[in-house]
């Protein structure tokens, strides 16, 4: 009989491969491999275990923990659309108390309390301002099926024992191997938790005897025990610490892999008892332990009812998820946008499309995330879908993904969007929730756009959908959700400091709460950056001083500390993680929008970045395409408008925006359009300006600060900038010194025919004239017009002002030409 991904129902997954040899050990059909994704590296076997067609599969060699199994099943349930729920089956610590004897090789199976799924996340949580460590959320519980058949074997212990040695000595008698290998040892010690192993053994042998638990022998077993299991990310290997934790609890197992696997897929934790969780040797109770968990689970699967699948694209589906981040456990705060997010869904009648608006880095993303995690422990009927929106690519590859888990065969990518709108848009698809994450570029969503594909069409409509949008673009998020957009801004200070707790391994570095504030001033209360900072500071092991250190030193250094890639688990794997990085693609999209909006970043990226008049922008005819401009600027949250209707630009912003026009050689250039905007504001000769000039100084004067590029850039940039302070005092002879030094750079730069080169001949003639230089004034201005005339034409402005400038000047200096006047010396260069 041959079988399709279709057909597989139960996932079994393992976490070392001494587990899947056991799990392959209970097989009564091994089946042939199926062809799957390229995107899904795991290898999996197939094969039937009581009735059931079973995809087994285990974690990558040596990759253990949490965020592994989270991987592996997100993986599985992907390939395989039709699996009901998971078994999580391996080896683990147990926990011998007075309510419950556990002994090696007996099994703990997760149970369900009032209070707990079975699984408790202990390491997840919140350290409080008095020390304590607060756990906090939840993770899913097993579906009732598993439930209902582990009540069964529960109510008939005896039986379910009877059962798991029958399998046990099947196994045994297939070969020597087995015998050898799942053999029960003899060995069982459990010593006081208070007894520490003899340093530098590999075994028990010479540990002292008279610290043994005084237990009455067992004639039967193994025994199972039901409740619950706690999952982490760290090996726990000390009695105390495992007594501290049970006790407060009630735990009967540590492990490290189910947390990753209870909110990506229903599943039930089976784990054999292979050691006590502390620091004694008990390693050649492995292969016994894992067998046993995995007879147990054959049992458990011969109680649990088989079902005939159909095609399950002609009738109603059970929920989907499809979200590709595990839950982030780092998490805080937000508790007010996702309170209103939740309210905006739920309400009846209420609007079906919702977004989340911010700047790059404040957090959406994981806002969505944790949303999407809580929208399905509250309602476990609804489909939660997950589209990444970086890119055409991105979108094609997540709605094809979707048809796959809808059971759809054999549809095409340019198919894929229309099919799932169709479906999700019927009553029968149930509730479902779509959040399209990053939907920053107008073109993909605007119906203005030269492309075919507007995404906007492809938008299911049903009273049970919903829809969350994530988005920089805060034009996109009106146009698509009209008011229901939810604005996120930074973190406040509580919450920062609590962030920065959860993302420390040393936490007494934020015994001095005050450095701590200074810090998270500096990154601007930034979630990316807070967590930048931290994967710096761990990895470094410096302390807060330290790094507050390095964000204070020259510009190019700071920006290269801001470009440090890190690794980050809840965020896309070719994002552009660092701070430095992250906005270079809105400002590669806001270039391509609006050129003006380009231009006036680039300009407030050269100045002082706080209370800038929008009477100092680079001027333009049209007050329309003006007010568009800053209004995209403020759509992606770059600046933000003062009550006098100033302009303030974000700290970090500027700090990108100058790299970015680095990285583009473009730098340079703006800082001189900069300063040339500036003169032209307030020429220093206009007594009308000078009260102005006291208002725009602080301005002139950060030029030169934000002048850290290489080469003779700087020099020139540093050099007009003292022109311009120069001229404003009235120090002509200086000014003109600098002046030559500026057009001689220029003209290195830029040769001699460009229009910046013209506008430094123009500057340095106007200086000679008012020292009195007649004759070089002359002789300049006349290469000022001829030069004009050659590169911006006869009828040009600037032409015809420097022509009219000329002529007044041969004509106050009485001179009959100016081929007389300029057989004199030549421009000096110095």
């Amino acid at each position: 009989m041959s079988f399709t991904r279709h057909d597989y129902t139960v996932a079994w997954i393992c976490a070392l491969p001494l587990e899947l040899a056991a799990a392959k050990a209970m097989l009564e059909n091994e089946h042939s491999r199926l062809p799957q994704p390229q995107t899904d590296h795991n290898v999996y076997t197939l094969g039937s275990v009581s009735g059931h067609n079973v995809v087994m599969a285990s974690l990558p060699s040596g990759v253990y923990g949490t965020i592994s199994a989270s991987t592996v099943v997100s993986h599985m349930v992907s390939t395989y659309p039709n699996i009901r729920f998971g078994l999580m089956v391996g080896i683990g610590g147990g926990v011998p108390s007075q309510h419950a004897d556990i002994r090696l090789g007996d099994i703990v199976i997760s149970k369900p309390t009032a209070t707990s799924s079975g699984v408790i996340q202990y390491d997840y949580g919140k350290t409080l301002h008095d020390g304590r460590f607060q756990r906090i959320g939840s993770l899913n519980k097993p579906p009732p099926v598993l439930l209902k058949a582990i009540a069964q074997l529960e109510s008939d212990n005896r039986t379910g024992q009877e059962l798991i040695n029958q399998i046990l000595s099947e196994v045994r008698h297939k070969s020597e191997e087995m015998q050898e290998s799942f053999s029960r040892p003899k060995d069982d010690w459990l010593f006081q938790p208070t007894y520490n192993h003899e340093d530098g053994e590999e075994s028990c042998s010479v540990c002292d005897q008279t610290q043994l638990v005084n237990r009455p022998e067992r004639t039967v077993g193994p025994y199972c025990h039901y409740g619950l299991i706690a999952s982490g990310d760290q090996v726990l290997k000390d009695a105390k610490t495992r007594d501290a934790i049970a006790q407060d609890l009630n735990i009967l197992c540590f492990e490290m892999e189910a947390a990753g696997i209870m909110d990506e897929l229903p599943s039930l934790v089976i784990r054999g008892i292979c050691d006590y969780c502390d620091s004694h040797k008990n390693k050649q109770w492995q292969e016994y332990a894992a067998i046993t968990a995995a007879a147990y689970t054959k049992v458990l699967l011969s109680v649990v009812p088989t079902y005939c699948y159909k095609n399950k694209s002609s009738e109603s589906r059970e929920p989907i998820w499809m979200v590709p981040f595990r839950r982030n456990p780092q998490f805080v705060g937000r508790e007010e946008e996702i309170t209103r997010a939740e309210g905006l869904i739920m309400q009846q009648d209420g609007p079906n499309k919702v977004a989340f608006c911010g700047l790059g880095g404040v957090g959406k993303t994981q806002i969505a995330l944790e949303l999407a995690y809580r929208m399905r422990n509250r309602d476990s009927e609804c489909s939660i879908f997950w589209i990444t929106c970086t890119s055409y690519e991105s979108v094609e590859q997540a709605y094809m993904g979707i048809t796959s888990k809808l059971g759809m065969t054999d549809i095409k990518p340019a198919e894929a969007k229309e099919k799932v709108k169709a479906y999700l848009s019927q009553e029968r698809a149930g509730k479902w929730l779509l959040l399209f994450d990053n939907i920053d570029d107008m073109e993909m969503w605007s119906k203005d756009n030269a492309n075919n594909l507007i995404l906007t069409d492809y938008l299911p409509r049903s009273e049970q959908g919903h829809i969350i949008f994530t988005t920089r673009n805060r034009k996109i998020a009106v146009k698509l959700v009209s008011s229901h957009v939810i604005p996120i801004t930074e973190l406040d200070s509580a919450t920062s400091i609590q962030m920065l707790q959860n993302s420390l391994v040393e936490k007494s570095l934020l015994n001095d709460r005050d450095t701590a504030i200074a810090l998270l001033e500096r990154l601007a209360f930034l979630p990316l950056a807070i967590t930048q900072a931290t994967a710096y500071i761990n990895e470094n092991s410096i302390d807060i001083t330290d790094y507050i250190i390095l964000l204070e030193d020259q510009e190019p250094d700071v920006i290269e500390l801001l470009s440090e890639d890190f690794g980050d688990e809840t965020r896309y794997k070719d994002a552009q993680n660092p701070v430095a990085l992250t906005w270079f693609i809105s400002f590669q999209q806001i270039q391509r929008s609006d050129q003006l909006a380009a231009n006036y970043l680039f300009f407030m990226a050269c100045i002082n970045p706080r209370n800038i008049p929008q009477s100092l922008l680079p001027q333009t005819i049209s007050t329309k395409k003006r007010i568009e401009a800053i209004g995209l600027l403020k759509a992606f949250s770059f600046v933000s408008e003062g009550g006098d209707r100033s302009l303030n630009l974000h700290r970090l912003v500027r700090l990108a925006t100058r790299s970015w026009m680095r990285k583009s050689q473009q730098f340079s250039l703006q800082i001189m359009k900069t300063a040339d905007r500036l003169s032209e504001a307030f020429p220093s000769s206009s007594h009308t300006n000078r009260k102005e000039q006291g208002k725009y100084i602080n301005f002139i004067t950060n030029i030169a600060g934000c002048l850290h590029s290489d080469g003779r850039w700087k020099k020139a940039e540093e050099l007009g900038i003292q022109v311009l302070e120069l001229r404003k005092q009235g120090r002509w002879k200086e000014a003109e010194e600098l002046e030559i030094q500026v057009l001689e750079l220029r003209k290195q730069v830029l040769g001699h025919e460009h229009p910046d080169t013209l506008t430094s001949m123009n500057n340095l003639a106007h200086t000679w004239k008012l020292l009195g230089k007649d004759q070089d004034t002359l002789a300049l201005m006349e290469q000022c017009v001829e030069l004009s005339y050659n590169l911006l034409g006869p009828d040009h402005p600037r032409t015809k002002s420097s022509s009219t400038t000329l002529s007044n000047w041969k004509m106050a200096a009485h001179l009959p030409s100016l081929a007389e006047a300029s057989r004199g010396k030549r421009p000096a260069s110095k």
